[in-house]
């Protein structure tokens, strides 16, 4: 028979010997004077041998007696406690499966009436627990999802300043990763000085706050609309902030690019029409009577005219690019062909400066391009290394590859650029060097053309300058793949 482990059927079983061993014990002690009581009464004539022997029998039934019924009431008390005491057992395992959250545990317990009600009321909680268990894994993904796809950069945290949610916009933005950022403070970070100032405003006034501000990341000037609130839960009890972050870098930019543009543009148009309609003044005034006169005041015409009919070109041509639905005819180029075109091209001015091009190309290399727009992207990169390149140095053209760009590198000996100003040198109308630019009749529309033309191309344009030595663009684009 196999005993069961429980705690009770141990004590019941000791209680159970004890009480029968007490009865065997005061069994014993009457027997004697019973059986004295017993032949003394009915003159039966047994020797004290034949007593004793008598003693032992009994003694020996009385403790078989008492070995059955100690088994029989053992068999007896097991049977009952896996009755009772097995369901509960069951039961209660269930409820601590429900404890750790396991809400698939189910109670199949049988027993009494009450046991049966406990069973059903312990299985109806686990099925409820585990439809809320599904309802806040599902609230729980939309609000992941939510959080996630919002276009915004987002940041709880909560009273100790711990970061509690970060999405992947913020890290993302901030170059960080969620291992760096979960369970830290917000100050160790390293976040811009002025979002942590901002965060701490929140902090300390407990109020929505809202502010447009400037950082720089990775030496490049950003703008943000950040907006602060405290969170508040139940009871009104504070659990934290909530930190949203739009990046308005762009619409900054764009807004300063319009103000730049009617600005210079106004100011470009400006110079040559008031040089034509003065001279055109001089002249009429009487100065046509002078020959030599005449003739200087019409070259500055012509020439005048010239640089503001280039002007109005570049201008179509870049107003044409930024189209929308703008493309490139995009087949199987050699940037070779490509680059000895623009050479020809440029020659005529490298002659003028006695300047020299020092050409790698080690082979041709293929890509998806547009001939004819490849051709005008490497010879305005050469103008202008010729422009901002004193007389008798050398322009180095390379030609190479990587895994999936074909590349051309156009490296010059001259001014060089300022670091804080290459990131404006592809802006309409920035110019580097703005006197010598205008000297040469450059527009400062040449750089903004190339860009788009590189980006239609699904292209890269990269900047290395050193102001004194030298600037070297590098132009990246698509290799062309036969399958």
């Amino acid at each position: 028979m196999k005993l069961p482990s429980n705690r009770l059927f141990f004590i019941f079983i000791a209680l159970t010997g004890s009480v029968i061993a007490v009865l065997g014990i005061v069994l014993g002690q009457l027997f004697p004077f019973l059986m004295e009581k017993i032949f003394l009464t009915n003159h039966i004539p047994f020797t004290e041998e034949q007593i004793d022997e008598l003693k032992i029998q009994f003694a020996f039934v009385l403790a078989l007696l008492l070995l059955i019924a100690f088994l029989l009431i053992a068999y007896i008390g097991n049977r009952l406690i896996q009755e009772l005491l097995n369901p509960i057992e069951n039961v209660t395992q269930t409820a601590r499966e429900l404890i750790k959250g396991n809400y698939l545990a189910r109670s199949y317990a049988n027993g009494p009436a009450t046991i049966l009600e406990l069973r059903k009321s312990i299985n109806i909680l686990a099925r409820n627990l585990q439809e809320i268990e599904k309802m806040r894994e599902i609230e729980e993904e939309r609000l992941k999802t939510l959080i996630e796809n919002m276009g915004s950069a987002l940041i709880m945290i909560d009273r100790e300043g711990t970061v509690s949610i970060a999405n992947a916009l913020f890290l993302e933005e901030f170059h960080l990763t969620f291992l760096e950022v979960e369970g830290r403070n917000f100050l160790s970070l390293g976040l811009p000085r002025e979002l942590e100032k901002f965060i701490d405003q929140v902090f300390l006034t407990e109020l929505p706050y809202r502010k447009q501000i400037e950082m720089e990341i990775n030496n490049e000037k950003i703008y943000k609309q950040v907006y602060g609130a405290p969170v508040v839960g139940e009871h009104g009890r504070w659990l934290g902030i909530v930190i949203v972050v739009h990046d308005i870098t762009e619409l900054i930019r764009l807004e300063q690019i319009r103000k730049d543009f009617v600005a210079n543009v106004s100011h470009e148009l400006r110079t040559p029409i008031t040089s034509i309609k003065g001279f055109s003044e001089t002249l009429l005034d009487g100065a046509y009577r002078d020959e030599k006169m005449l003739l200087s005041f019409l070259e500055i015409i012509y020439q005048e005219s010239n640089r503001l009919q280039v002007l109005i070109q570049d201008l179509l041509e870049l107003s044409k690019i930024e189209q929308h639905g703008f493309k490139v005819q995009l087949e199987p180029t050699s940037l070779k062909d490509v680059l000895i075109r623009a050479v020809e091209v440029t020659s005529p001015k490298m002659d003028e400066k006695n300047m020299e091009f020092d050409v790698d190309i080690q082979r041709d290399i293929k890509v998806f391009g547009d001939k004819n727009r490849l051709i005008q992207i490497f010879t305005n990169l050469i103008t202008n290394s010729i422009t901002y390149s004193p007389p008798h140095t050398v322009i180095t053209l390379r030609i190479k590859e990587d895994g999936d760009h074909g590349i051309v590198e156009v490296e010059d000996e001259g001014i060089g650029i300022e670091k804080s100003e290459i990131p404006r040198i592809f802006e309409r109308f920035y110019r580097v060097d703005k006197a010598r630019s205008r000297n040469s009749g450059g527009t400062g529309l040449g750089l903004a053309i190339v860009k788009h033309l590189v980006e239609a191309h699904r292209g890269k344009i990269e900047v290395e300058s050193t102001v004194g030595k030298g600037t070297c663009m590098r132009v990246k684009i698509p290799l062309y793949r036969e399958n």
